[in-house]
């Protein structure tokens, strides 16, 4: 590989900057670093190959810069480019394939297939076990408003206590150390509602 992946993180990370509307104050790349930070902590424990860390790093980079071109499908347009940048940065088509297949299993609902696609889909939704899950919740909820003016506080709160009892982590490590803290926000939700 003749660029490093730090090319490509700032490559990535200045058109995030640039092209993201302003009003994403959930998919942004402040968000997309989050999943990056926390796909290579689940990929290290559940001990994948160095290769496997590589592409896994890529799709956590791509998987939202579909939001860069819109917000339906995304996932699909997030392919399109980082098949055209990752073509341009020397890796093969087989490589592609898989980061593809990663970034299109963070589509809501979630379907991965392998463990790769598994720890990418865990990433994405990992702060749902965290304690500063009612902020991000929140951002995204801005941001939904931006297309549905309609939507109000009390409805996204059980929007989101359906998400949270429906979702369900895949990866050995997420099912072990998450779910305890995401049953806490159930618990919170519960108590607001």
């Amino acid at each position: 590989m003749s660029v490093s992946f730090n090319t490509i993180l700032k490559d990535v990370t200045s058109l995030l900057n640039k092209e993201l509307p302003m009003y994403l104050s959930y998919h942004n790349t402040a968000h997309t670093l989050y999943v990056l930070d926390r796909a290579i902590h689940i990929a290290k424990k559940e001990k994948v190959n160095s290769k496997d860390l590589e592409l896994i790093k890529l799709a956590a980079l791509y998987h939202d810069i579909g939001f860069i071109k819109t917000n339906v499908e995304h996932e699909k347009e997030g392919c399109k480019i980082a098949e055209k940048q990752l073509l341009d940065y020397g890796y093969a088509r087989e490589d592609i394939a898989v980061v593809c297949g990663m970034i299109m299993a963070t589509k809501i609902p979630q379907n991965p297939k392998n463990l790769l696609e598994q720890i990418i889909a865990d990433a994405d939704l990992e702060y749902l076990a965290t304690s500063n899950y009612q902020k991000i919740a929140h951002n995204l909820f801005l941001e939904l408003q931006q297309y549905n003016p309609r939507l109000t506080t009390q409805k996204w709160k059980t929007i989101q206590l359906n998400f949270l009892k429906e979702h369900h982590y895949y990866t050995k490590y997420c099912r072990h150390y998450k779910t305890f803290r995401k049953l806490k926000n159930i618990k919170q939700l519960k108590r607001m509602l």
